[in-house]
């Protein structure tokens, strides 16, 4: 089956962070924005993001987003997918929740926005995904399956909105039958959300391990086998028990200790835990290779390529792995920042040159 080309065409930004009015055309190919730091680079790649899940990747509080002294910022983003042109807007309000309209119709919805622009972001950040703590491993997973399944988002905030009532419950709790029949309830729907959420991120993780694998084995010249475990700390055939086995430490420490939003992801190599005992390059190597299996899971679920944001990513990489990079997404729209721009990327790419000075393209 031919996977469906999509790309952007131009982003227009008006009061977004830096940038009071700016419009940048986008090439369909490798598009390389470059200048010194603090000038607004990676500002272009989270008004992206933000108009791909309807959030940054950076911040919470969208009052950040709106440039400094105004009340206001709009971002409008131009898709081509397969022929279909789509616009994006997203307005932004200092006093009041943003909103998000579609080809010029209000979305009621944030999951309806999913699907419509799949983006898979890279940062340096994302290189110590597999050191840091497991709260990043849960949200690299979560933003990959939310953009994918609207499904597993609708779960995915019903499982944190019934988990916030029994975590507020067990601040308040009383050993007494109204108490425990509330907590009764709460379990009851915690398990349904949980359940669903457990077995795709189950799925997900299996079809990821060939094709992270595969790629990883090609940068580590076959002399290494890269193996991800879902680590699962409920048993989903006795979800039930296990919460009312730990209701006690439940209370004691005031917050639900049992579920997915206490999960992790186990990266092998060779069959050594390099979480750690993995060297620093191998971590790295790893964490490319997740990135990089992202692609090919996007364009086998939804038979389009993503768009692919790197953020000063290739200074963090040792050449070899700067080659192998570049390699792999010759064939999809690629939207880079960095510092400087590599005399290799001049070279052997074809590509488009952005100079950002002061939130304006200067070149």
């Amino acid at each position: 089956m031919r996977v469906k080309s999509m790309y952007i065409t131009t982003l227009a930004l008006q009061n977004f962070r830096n940038y009071e009015n700016e419009t940048i055309v986008f090439d369909k190919g490798l598009n390389i924005v470059y200048g010194n730091n603090a000038q607004g680079k990676t500002n272009l790649l989270e008004a992206i993001y933000l108009c791909a899940t309807s959030k940054s990747h950076r911040t919470n509080n969208d009052k950040e987003l709106i440039h400094f002294n105004n009340y206001e910022a709009h971002i409008k983003l131009k898709i081509t997918k397969d022929h279909r042109n789509d616009t994006i807007d997203v307005h932004l309000k200092k006093n009041s929740h943003k909103g998000i309209a579609v080809n010029q119709i209000p979305i009621k919805k944030m999951n309806e926005l999913f699907g419509l622009l799949n983006v898979i972001m890279f940062s340096p950040e994302d290189l110590g995904i597999i050191k840091r703590g497991p709260s990043h491993r849960r949200k690299f997973i979560d933003l990959e399956l939310c953009q994918l399944n609207p499904i597993y988002y609708y779960n995915l905030q019903n499982y944190y909105k019934v988990l916030k009532q029994r975590n507020h419950l067990l601040k308040n709790y009383k050993d007494d039958k109204s108490s425990q029949d509330l907590m009764e309830i709460w379990d009851e729907q915690l398990i349904k959300y949980g359940k669903s959420i457990i077995l795709l991120r189950q799925t997900f993780i299996e079809q990821l391990n060939p094709l992270i694998n595969k790629i990883h084995s090609d940068i580590s010249l076959n002399r290494e086998k890269l193996e991800l475990i879902y680590e699962c700390n409920t048993q989903l055939d006795n979800y039930h028990q296990v919460l009312k086995n730990n209701i006690c430490q439940d209370i004691k420490f005031r917050s639900t200790q049992r579920g997915p939003h206490r999960d992790d992801i186990l990266f092998l190599i060779n069959q050594k835990d390099i979480r750690k005992y993995g060297s620093q390059g191998q971590q790295r190597t790893a964490a490319l290779a997740l990135k990089l299996s992202e692609i090919d899971v996007v364009k086998h679920k939804t038979n389009q390529r993503p768009i692919l944001l790197l953020d000063d990513v290739l200074s963090e990489l040792d050449r070899d792995r700067q080659m192998y990079l570049t390699k792999a997404i010759n064939k999809i729209q690629t939207i880079m920042t960095c510092t400087g721009v590599e005399d290799y990327i001049r070279e052997n790419t074809t590509h488009k040159l952005y100079e950002i000075a002061e939130g304006q393209v200067v070149r």
